[in-house]
C-alpha cells in the first residue's frame, strides 16, 4: 500500500520548520514563525517588486500536508506549511514556486500574478517505500524478500557511544548485542540468530559503504570498530537470513551488518555542530564487608585477624567519576544536481570509571558524489580517517584488589600508597607504575565510479583499502620496594607493532528492465580481496629506576634479562564470483535468486572454492484485488532458503609445516637420531626436520543452511506495523582442531571437518511498532521486539568440547562449560552443589547413583545463551519537548561467577582478605574446603535494563533572536544504564570475561570484570 511507510505529517512538519527557521543567504533575509501560527517568510529583496503569495498544500485526498516545503526557484528563500497545510511567502514578479513533500511528486508552479494558490500533490510510489541496503545495492522495502532489519540515525541509542554497534542494542529482533565489560570501547558479542560455529566466534561481517571489513586483530585491545564515529552514520541494516546474506558467501554465516555513512542531500546545504559532556560512575558496587564488619567476620570465622586500624572502601579508592566530552562538526549539501558532499570532524574523549582508563579518538570523514554525462557517469568517493588512543589499567589485578583487599589497611600513609605487609603492590601504586597505552591510525578509503553503458545496463568499479597501524606499549616502571610481584622491581616493557592492510577490487554489471507488469534486475560481479596482517613484539626487562618510563629509556639485552623479539606476517586472498536475479511481477509476486563462489587461500587444492546459493519468494498480498477492503494496509509473505559459509580459520592449516629440531641435552631425543649409534654428545645429534602440521588438502568449508518464513504487516492506516519471522539455521562441516585418535602420529593435533556434527539454531522473531494519531501538540510511538531461540549441538563425537575453563591456583583447566550433544552452545557442565557436609567440605549430588561422586556425575545445568532476548522503545513528543526511552533484556541464561569462586571463600576471609556474605553462609564450612567448579557459583543471567533515556527540547530560534543564524537549536540530557532488574550478584549480568580454549570462544563467565558505568550527559546540537 502507498500509505505503508508515510512519514508522520506532524513530525515531518516540525522537522521542516526547524530546518527552515533562520535560513539566510545574502542579500535575502528570511524569518520562519511557529508552525501553529502559519508560516510567513519576509524578505528584503530590493531588486524587484515583491508579492505576498498564500496558499494551501493538500494530498491526493484533499487532506492538508503539514511540513510541505515551498521554495522560490533560483533563490534560497523558502518556507514550510503549518499543521493545516497553509503557507505564505513573498515572491518576485515572474517567480516560480517549487513544492515538495516526502512521498509525493514535486511540482513547480508559476505565480503569474496569482495571490492565492492551492496545490494538490500526488503520491510518488518510488519514495513512499523506504529504501533498504541489500548486498551490492538497495531495494524498496516492499520488494525485499529476505529478513533485513534497519535502524536509521534518528532511531539510534543516544549517549556516550564509542562503538557503532552500541547504537543498535535492543533495537532489532534476532540481534543480541552484549558488551564484554564496562571498559570504554569494550568489545561486544554480536549474535545474529544464534551461534553457529565453534571457531569463528560471533562477529558478523561488517560492510561500510560497500567495503568488506576484516575482523582481524588490529593490535588495539578495545573494539576494532571504534575507529568509526557514530555521528557519521546514516543507517545500519542487518542482513539476517541466508537470502539476504548469501551474496557475501563465505563470511556471512554469522550475518552481515551494513553501515551506511551520511551523504550530501539535494537542497539541504547545512552545517551541524554538536557538543556533549558526560560523567560516569560505578552503577553497582559489590557488597563486600566494611572495616568493622570485616573485623567481626574474620574472628567469627576463626581466622587470624590482621587489623591495620584503617577503614578503607577499596571500591571507592580504585574507581573515579569518569568525565567524557564529544565534539562534532559537519558540512553537507548539494549545490547542483551533479555534485554532493558530506564532510565531518569529530573528537571524543571518554574516561572510564577505573583510573588510567581512557579512550580518545580524532576522526575525519569525507564523502563526495559527482555526476557527469547527464547522470550516466557517477563517482562516489568515501574517506574515513581516525587516530585512536586507548589507555588501560591492569584490569584483572585492580578488580581483584578492590574486592578482596583488607579494608583495615589505610589507602595512604604519609600521603603515599601504603606498602602492603605482604610486600605486594598497593593497587594505588599500580596505577602509577603500570600502563597499557595503544595508539592506532586507520584509514578506510573507497572510490566507486559507475557508468550506464546502455539504458538500464550499468558497470561499477569499487576500489578500496583499509589500512591500520598500531603501536602498543605495556610497561611497569621499576619499583624496588616490591620484590615478589611479577618482578616489578626490575621494570618491564612489551612493545607490540601491528599493521593490517585490506585491499578490495570489485567489478559489477547491473541490468534493470521494467514495464507496467514486469520488473527485472540482474547483477553479476567479481571480487578480489587481499589481507596482510603483520605483528612484531619486543619484550625487555631490567630498567633503571630514574623516573623515566621504560619505553623512553635506552636498553641493552643482558644474559640475566635477554630481550626477546617475535614477529609474524600472514597473507590471505579471497576471490569471488557472484550473481543475483530479482524479478517482480505486477508488484505482487517477488523472486530473488543468488549464487556466490568464493575461493580462499586458506583452503587446500581439493576444496579451494565454496559455492553458496539462495532462493527467496515474496507475495505482496495487499496488492491483490480481493484485499481492497481489507483491514491490512500492508501484508507481505516471504520465504527463503540459502547457504552461507565460514572461512575464519588460521591461515595455511591445509599445508604441511616443518621445524628443525635437535638433541639439546645429549641424553636422548624424541625427534632426532644420532649419526653414531654410540654417540653420547651433542655433536653426534645433528639438526633434523620434524612435522609441526600435517597437510590436509581435503579440508572443506563450513556451511550454514538457513530457512526463513516471514510476514510483514500493517494496520490502522499503517500506524501499527510489524514483522514476524520463523528461522531454522543448521551449521555443518564444522571446522575444528582435533587430537588424532591414533596416538602414533607425527603431530599432536590436526584440522578436520567433524563428520555429521551439526549446530542447530531455530526461533521466532516478532517486532511491533505503533504510532499515535497525528495531533497538534502530542504524539508518541511505542515499539518492541522479542526473539525466542533454541540452540542445540547434535551428533558431536566428543562428550565435551570445553570452551570455558576455570583459572587460578588449584582451579586451572577445570571445565565450566562447552559443547555437548543435545544441549545449547555454552552449556554449563559441572557437579551439582548439595550443601556442606559434616566434615565441613562440599557435598555434590550423585547423579548416576553409583554411590560416589566423580567426574561422571557432572551434568548440564544451564546455558550461557539466553532463550529469549527483547527490546522496547517509547518516544513522546509534546510541543517542543521530546522524551525517548529504550529498554532491553534477556531471559533464560546462566552466568558462572568466577569472581566469587576465586575471592569470596571462607578460607580467603580467614586469611584476612575481604569477602561478602557468600563466604559465611555455611558456618560449618571448613577452611580447607576446595573451590570445586559446581552450581554453587552458577547464577541466573536474566535481566531487564533501562538502557538509555533522553529528554530533549527544540528551541525556537526566532523567539530567542537567533533566527538569522540557526535553523535548529536542540538541548537534551541523556541517562544510560539507569537501572537493571536482575538476580545476578556480580557487577552486571551483561558480561563475558572467560578465556578462550583451543581457539573456541567461551560465554557466560564473569572473572574480574571491569564494572559497568551509569552515565549522564548534557548535549547541544546546532544546525545552521
Amino acid at each position: 500500500m502507498l500509505l505503508n511507510l508515510r512519514i508522520s505529517k506532524t513530525i515531518y512538519a516540525s522537522a521542516c520548520v526547524v530546518v527552515w527557521a533562520g535560513f539566510s543567504s545574502s542579500p535575502y533575509h528570511s524569518v520562519a514563525k511557529g508552525i501553529e501560527e502559519g508560516i510567513v517568510v519576509k524578505t528584503n529583496h530590493s531588486l524587484s517588486v515583491q508579492q505576498l503569495i498564500s496558499g494551501k498544500i493538500t494530498d491526493e485526498q484533499g487532506a492538508p500536508l503539514p511540513g510541505a516545503t515551498i521554495r522560490v526557484k533560483g533563490t534560497s528563500l523558502g518556507t514550510v506549511t503549518d499543521l493545516d497545510g497553509n503557507f505564505s511567502i513573498e515572491v518576485a514578479e515572474g517567480g516560480v514556486l517549487q513544492v515538495s513533500y516526502v512521498g509525493y511528486v514535486s511540482q513547480e508552479i508559476a505565480v503569474n500574478g496569482q495571490s492565492t494558490i492551492s496545490i494538490q500533490l500526488e503520491p510518488d510510489a518510488t519514495q513512499l517505500d523506504e529504501m533498504v541496503v541489500v548486498g551490492y545495492g538497495t531495494q524498496k522495502r516492499s520488494d525485499v524478500t529476505g529478513a533485513i532489519g534497519s535502524v536509521k540515525a534518528g532511531e539510534f541509542n543516544k549517549g556516550v557511544i564509542s562503538n557503532p554497534v552500541d547504537l543498535l542494542q535492543g533495537k532489532m529482533a534476532g540481534v543480541n548485542i552484549s558488551s564484554t565489560s564496562g571498559e570504554p570501547g569494550a568489545a561486544q558479542n554480536v549474535i545474529i540468530r544464534g551461534i553457529g560455529s565453534l571457531r569463528s566466534g560471533t562477529q558478523p561481517l561488517y560492510v561500510i559503504d560497500g567495503f568488506l571489513l576484516d575482523n582481524s586483530d588490529t593490535g588495539i585491545a578495545s573494539n576494532p570498530l571504534n575507529f568509526l564515529n557514530p555521528n557519521d552514520i546514516e543507517s545500519i541494516d542487518v542482513l539476517k537470513d541466508a537470502s539476504a546474506t548469501a551474496l557475501y558467501g563465505s563470511r556471512a554465516s554469522n550475518g552481515v551488518v551494513v553501515i551506511t555513512t551520511k551523504k550530501g542531500k539535494a537542497g539541504a546545504t547545512q552545517m551541524n555542530f554538536s557538543a556533549s559532556t558526560a560523567w560516569s560512575s560505578m552503577a553497582k558496587k559489590i557488597d563486600v564487608f566494611g572495616a568493622d564488619e570485616f573485623r567481626n567476620q574474620v574472628v567469627a570465622a576463626g581466622g587470624a585477624l590482621e587489623d591495620f586500624g584503617g577503614n578503607t572502601d577499596w571500591q571507592d579508592e580504585l574507581t573515579q567519576v569518569g568525565f567524557s566530552k564529544d565534539f562534532n562538526f559537519s558540512m553537507s549539501g548539494s549545490n547542483t544536481e551533479k555534485f554532493s558532499y558530506f564532510a565531518s570532524l569529530g573528537y571524543q574523549d571518554q574516561e572510564g570509571i577505573l583510573k588510567n582508563s581512557e579512550l580518545e579518538r580524532y576522526s575525519g570523514k569525507l564523502n563526495m558524489n559527482q555526476k557527469a554525462f547527464n547522470g550516466r557517469l557517477i563517482v562516489d568517493y568515501n574517506l574515513t580517517a581516525s587516530h585512536t588512543e586507548n589507555l588501560r589499567p591492569s584490569i584483572g589485578s585492580t578488580i581483584s584488589d578492590m574486592l578482596s583487599l583488607n579494608p583495615t589497611i589505610p589507602a595512604l600513609t604519609n600521603g603515599e600508597p601504603t606498602l602492603l605487609n605482604t610486600n605486594a603492590l598497593n593497587p594505588l601504586k599500580r596505577y602509577e607504575l603500570y600502563s597499557d597505552d595503544a595508539a592506532n591510525n586507520r584509514i578506510l578509503a573507497t572510490v566507486s565510479p559507475s557508468f550506464e553503458i546502455l539504458d538500464g545496463l550499468t558497470y561499477k568499479l569499487n576500489l578500496g583499502v583499509d589500512y591500520s597501524s598500531t603501536n602498543r606499549y605495556q610497561q611497569y616502571r621499576p619499583y624496588t620496594e616490591v620484590i615478589n610481584e611479577s618482578n616489578i622491581s626490575d621494570g618491564t616493557l612489551d612493545v607490540g607493532i601491528s599493521e593490517n592492510t585490506n585491499k578490495l577490487v570489485e567489478n559489477t554489471l547491473t541490468y534493470n528492465w521494467h514495464n507496467y507488469q514486469h520488473n527485472l534486475s540482474v547483477l553479476a560481479g567479481h571480487s578480489y580481496q587481499t589481507f596482510l596482517d603483520q605483528y612484531r613484539l619486543t619484550s625487555a626487562r631490567g630498567f633503571a629506576d630514574n623516573n623515566i618510563e621504560p619505553r623512553y629509556q635506552d636498553h641493552n639485552s643482558t644474559s640475566e634479562y635477554p630481550t626477546t623479539v617475535s614477529s609474524s606476517a600472514v597473507k590471505n586472498e579471497l576471490q569471488s564470483f557472484f550473481g543475483r536475479v530479482n524479478y517482480i511481477y505486477n508488484d505482487k509476486y517477488l523472486f530473488t535468486g543468488t549464487l556466490r563462489a568464493d575461493g580462499s587461500s586458506k583452503f587446500g587444492e581439493n576444496n579451494k572454492y565454496g559455492y553458496f546459493p539462495s532462493f527467496a519468494l515474496g507475495w505482496n498480498v495487499t496488492k491483490e484485488d480481493f484485499m481492497s477492503n481489507s483491514v491490512f494496509n500492508n501484508l507481505k509473505v516471504r520465504a527463503s532458503w540459502g547457504q552461507t559459509g565460514n572461512q575464519e580459520i588460521p591461515s595455511k592449516i591445509t599445508k604441511a609445516s616443518y621445524a628443525e629440531d635437535r638433541l639439546s641435552t645429549g641424553s636422548g631425543s624424541l625427534n632426532t637420531y644420532p649419526i653414531d649409534t654410540d654417540g653420547n654428545s651433542l655433536d653426534n645429534y645433528p639438526y633434523g626436520i620434524v612435522f609441526t602440521r600435517l597437510a590436509n588438502p581435503d579440508l572443506q568449508w563450513e556451511v550454514s543452511t538457513q530457512v526463513d518464513f516471514g510476514i510483514d504487516f500493517a494496520f490502522f492506516n499503517s500506524r501499527l506495523t510489524g514483522t514476524l519471522d520463523y528461522f531454522n539455521k543448521v551449521s555443518s562441516n564444522i571446522l575444528l582442531e582435533v587430537v588424532p585418535a591414533d596416538p602414533v602420529q607425527p603431530t599432536s593435533t590436526y584440522w578436520d571437518n567433524i563428520p555429521d556434527m551439526k549446530i542447530h539454531n531455530s526461533g521466532i522473531e516478532l517486532a511491533l511498532d505503533y504510532s499515535s494519531k497525528e495531533q497538534r501538540e502530542f504524539s508518541y510511538t511505542i515499539g518492541g521486539n522479542i526473539t525466542l531461540i533454541k540452540n542445540e549441538v547434535k551428533d558431536s563425537p566428543y562428550s565435551v568440547l570445553t570452551t570455558g575453563a576455570a583459572q587460578g591456583a588449584g582451579q586451572t583447566g577445570a571445565t565450566i562449560n562447552g559443547y555437548i550433544n543435545g544441549h545449547p552452545i555454552g552449556a554449563f557442565y559441572m557437579l551439582e552443589f548439595d550443601g556442606i557436609g559434616e566434615d565441613g567440605l562440599n557435598k555434590f549430588k550423585d547423579i548416576n547413583g553409583d554411590g560416589e561422586v566423580l567426574d561422571n556425575d557432572r551434568s548440564v545445568v544451564g546455558s550461557a545463551i539466553p532463550k529469549a532476548i527483547y527490546g522496547a522503545h517509547m518516544n513522546f513528543n509534546y510541543k517542543s519537548f521530546d522524551l525517548g526511552l529504550n529498554f532491553n533484556g534477556s531471559a533464560g541464561s546462566k552466568i558462572y561467577n568466577h569472581t566469587t569462586m576465586s575471592l569470596f571463600t571462607k578460607a580467603q576471609l580467614a586469611r584476612s582478605n575481604n569477602a561478602t556474605d557468600f563466604a559465611v553462609q555455611y558456618p560449618e564450612e571448613s577452611f580447607n574446603n576446595s573451590n570445586t567448579v559446581s552450581t554453587r557459583f552458577l547464577e541466573s543471567g536474566s535481566y531487564f535494563r533501562l538502557n538509555n533515556a533522553t529528554l530533549g527540547y527544540n528551541l525556537n530560534s526566532e523567539e530567542i533572536g537567533l533566527g538569522d543564524a540557526f535553523q535548529n537549536i536542540r538541548l537534551s540530557v541523556t541517562g544510560q544504564n539507569l537501572f537493571v532488574i536482575t538476580d545476578y550478584s556480580g557487577f552486571d549480568p551483561e558480561v563475558n570475561t572467560g578465556s578462550t580454549s583451543g581457539g573456541i570462544q567461551t560465554f557466560g563467565i564473569d572473572r574480574f570484570t571491569y564494572p559497568r558505568a551509569r552515565t549522564f550527559s548534557i548535549n547541544l546540537n546546532l544546525t545552521f
